[in-house]
């Protein structure tokens, strides 16, 4: 079985999409909005069965972690009920998704977050979604959209999320959203430069030695991050930190989301294979052909399929490490 661990509703009907953009301009007004009604069914099926359905089926992807669109969820925009508001739809939005196709999508939820805000929202959003089936969730660590000013992810400002989290089996992809500053692309810049912000963060602090069960799967092949491998190991050595296998590697995952062979080869030639999870984020941020190859940037399979990687460490990579990391797949029947 392949498990995709990194999906968007990149596609979501335009109903949706015009209903956020009403919201956002009833809040530029200070009124409310009208109230948010779900796509019909029908709408929800034509958004996907063109698109992430056809592309799984094309290169063999068995089930899909599906959350709302990572560049939307606008945390910049508005104040915290608006967020709030966003976030509940779109999170209504993917257990539909799910309600209609169970075997397709698992439910990952996008938190309401507002830089300088207590997460006491996101800790309810996180509890509801469990409720109804979610198996993880997309936690933002620069809800500014651009201007870093949220603490560190080793923060108190961020344990109560972590609570919730652990007591609920439920681990965090770390993704922001879309950049609101023109010196960072949202795409090429910001969400690397993210990444590889995050995972430093990590190193400097001591978050998993307080939750030593907490899951964090930081996206797009983690960034610069194995690139600089050989940095981060001579920075943990300076810091005086234990080595990054014991400091953090026990805890910090990475996905696979690299859209060319060299790339996946470092990937997997340099962290561990229990630490790397399959993902395409296809139908996402690069969506073309790549003209060398005549294949999508984003058919991350057949780099995986090209890489020198044992059958084991594959089988790993395409299905063991997502039910360990996600133990909640177990529940939702997958």
């Amino acid at each position: 079985m392949i498990i995709d661990c990194h999906g968007h509703y990149t596609t979501a009907p335009a109903v949706h999409r015009s209903w956020r953009e009403r919201q956002l301009g009833a809040y530029a007004a200070g009124v409310h909005p009208d109230p948010y009604r779900l796509p019909s069914d029908d709408d929800i099926a034509e958004s996907l069965r063109d698109h992430q359905l056809r592309l799984a089926a094309q290169r063999g992807i068995d089930r899909t972690l599906f959350s709302p669109r990572a560049s939307a969820m606008g945390h910049h925009r508005g104040d915290l009920a608006v967020s709030r508001a966003w976030a509940e739809a779109n999170n209504d939005l993917i257990a539909r998704v799910v309600e209609l196709f169970p075997d397709d999508f698992a439910a990952v939820c996008q938190l309401p977050q507002t830089a300088g805000e207590p997460l006491a929202a996101a800790v309810a959003e996180v509890r509801r979604c469990a409720a109804s089936g979610f198996v993880g969730l997309n936690l933002n660590p620069d809800p500014s959209g651009g201007a870093f000013s949220a603490p560190p992810l080793t923060d108190r400002y961020w344990y109560p999320l972590y609570e919730v989290m652990v007591e609920l089996g439920m681990p965090a992809m770390v993704h922001v959203s879309a950049s609101c500053n023109p010196a960072l692309h949202a795409t090429g810049g910001y969400y690397l430069a993210a990444d590889t912000t995050v995972f430093m963060q990590l190193l400097e602090g001591d978050l998993f030695a307080d939750f030593p069960d907490l899951r964090l799967v930081i996206p797009h092949g983690g960034g610069a991050v194995p690139y600089h491998w050989g940095r981060y190991r001579g920075l943990a050595d300076t810091l005086s930190k234990p080595p990054l296998g014991e400091h953090l590697m026990r805890n910090v995952f990475f996905d696979t989301c690299v859209y060319h062979q060299p790339g996946i080869d470092l990937l997997v030639s340099v962290v561990d294979t229990d630490n790397i999870l399959f993902g395409s984020e296809m139908v996402g941020a690069v969506r073309g052909v790549d003209p060398e190859t005549g294949r999508g940037f984003d058919d991350t399979r057949r780099y995986v399929e090209a890489a020198p990687l044992s059958d084991e460490q594959r089988a790993a990579i395409y299905e063991g490490n997502a039910r360990r990391v996600y133990p909640r797949l177990a529940l939702s029947g997958s």
